[in-house]
C-alpha cells in the first residue's frame, strides 16, 4: 500500500517537483544536472558512512541550488528556494498534528469496537 501510495504521489506530483528544482529554482543545464546528482550522491554517501540522518530532497535541492550559484548568486531565484524552506519547516509539525488526530480518532473507534 506504501509502495503503491508512493508511486501515485510521484505520477500526479512528481512533474511539479521536477519543473521547480530543474526550472524554478534555477535555470538547470544536463551538465549542471550531472553535477548537482553526482555531489547530492557523494553527500549522502559521506552522510550514511558517517552515521548522520539526512534527507535526501534536501540533498539535491542544495546541490541545486549550489550549481545555479557557481553561475552567478543572482541566477538562483532565492524567493523560491525560501519557499520550499519553508514547506520543510511546516512539513514536521503538520505531520505530527496529522498523525495525533488519526491516532485519537483510530483510538476513538477501537474502544467504540471493541
Amino acid at each position: 500500500m506504501c509502495y503503491g501510495t508512493i508511486a501515485l504521489g510521484t505520477l500526479l506530483g512528481g512533474w511539479r517537483v521536477i519543473r521547480t528544482l530543474g526550472i524554478k529554482v534555477t535555470k538547470l543545464q544536463p551538465i549542471g544536472g550531472f553535477c548537482a546528482e553526482a555531489a547530492g550522491g557523494l553527500t549522502l554517501v559521506l552522510t550514511a558512512t558517517s552515521g548522520i540522518p539526512v534527507s535526501t530532497t534536501h540533498t539535491i535541492t542544495g546541490a541545486i541550488m549550489g550549481v545555479g550559484s557557481i553561475k552567478r548568486i543572482s541566477a538562483v531565484r532565492w524567493g523560491v528556494a525560501w519557499h520550499i524552506v519553508l514547506a520543510w519547516i511546516t512539513t514536521i509539525p503538520a505531520c505530527a498534528l496529522l498523525a495525533a488526530f488519526a491516532f485519537v480518532i483510530w483510538k476513538h473507534l477501537l474502544t467504540k469496537i471493541f
